[in-house]
């Protein structure tokens, strides 16, 4: 079994939600394939951006509640003296940097790479992959795991409930096209 759980990846808010990416993304984190890192910033984006979705304030608060207890040690502190020291094409997504530098993350996971240039990112011993890439790999890394990390998502999946080809066509549609083709050969 090739994993560690020491491989630790910031996730920004724009894999976060949808909460399809999310939910494939934090099963392989519980089934210890990586440790996932956010910031109070990251899940502030997140509400916000549920809100504008029309979620209700109750359910957004809830949900982000849910995976803060999920993951307890994922929440980063202290990272917002960092920000003003990084320079990043959109200044809105330095404290996702931040988050990185002050947890000491391997990679930040984004599928907003125009404005993560792995040159400056490298600096900080850091590289940032698009969803998809991240999942490829992490299934390359331990296909059997991966493989019991999405049948047991699918399994736990209500309202509505689908089998796992239909959750892999979902996840093709969030644009994990080489994710969910790697996971539906292995099933």
């Amino acid at each position: 079994m090739i994993h560690s759980t020491r491989f630790t990846c910031v996730l920004d808010t724009c894999v976060v939600y949808p909460i399809d990416i999310r939910d494939l993304l934090l099963w392989f984190a519980h089934f210890d394939l990586y440790r996932p890192k956010w910031s109070q910033t990251i899940f502030d984006e997140l509400y916000t951006v549920m809100i504008k979705k029309g979620m209700p304030d109750e359910k957004a608060k809830e949900q982000i509640q849910r995976i803060n207890a999920a993951f307890p040690d994922a929440l980063v502190n202290n990272y917002e003296e960092l920000i003003a020291t990084l320079c990043l094409p959109d200044k809105r997504d330095c404290h996702v940097l931040a988050a990185a530098i002050k947890s000491d993350a391997n990679l930040i996971v984004t599928n907003n790479l125009k404005d993560f240039d792995n040159e400056y990112l490298s600096r900080f011993g850091l590289c940032a992959k698009n969803a998809d890439d991240f999942i490829t790999d992490t299934i390359d890394l331990n296909t059997e795991l991966a493989k019991e990390a999405f049948t047991t998502m699918v399994a736990h999946r209500s309202n509505p409930s689908l089998d796992e080809y239909q959750v892999l066509d979902i996840l093709r549609n969030r644009g994990l096209i080489n994710s969910a083709n790697y996971l539906h050969s292995l099933i």
